[in-house]
């Protein structure tokens, strides 16, 4: 083997693990905070209007967006 020849597979070899680590990052999930002001059974139709219009945008729950629901008790 040549010398030029061990250098450039010696160079590949080493620059391989970055290219790995690059492209293994991902792009963060967007997350959306829903804060209802009863409870989750009587705002169950405002949260499916929700979930269908972000399913027209193109946002799935679970699959390309988070939904973190909070809930209350009603009124006081």
């Amino acid at each position: 083997m040549k010398r030029r020849d061990f250098i450039t597979l010696l160079g590949g070899a080493a620059a391989s693990p970055l290219t790995g680590v690059a492209s293994a990052q991902q792009t963060p999930t967007p997350v959306i905070g829903y804060l209802g002001a009863g409870t989750a059974r009587s705002s169950a139709y405002l949260v499916s209007i929700l979930n269908q219009s972000l399913s027209a945008a193109g946002y799935i729950e679970g699959r390309n967006l988070t939904i973190e629901y909070r809930w209350g008790r009603g009124p006081i």
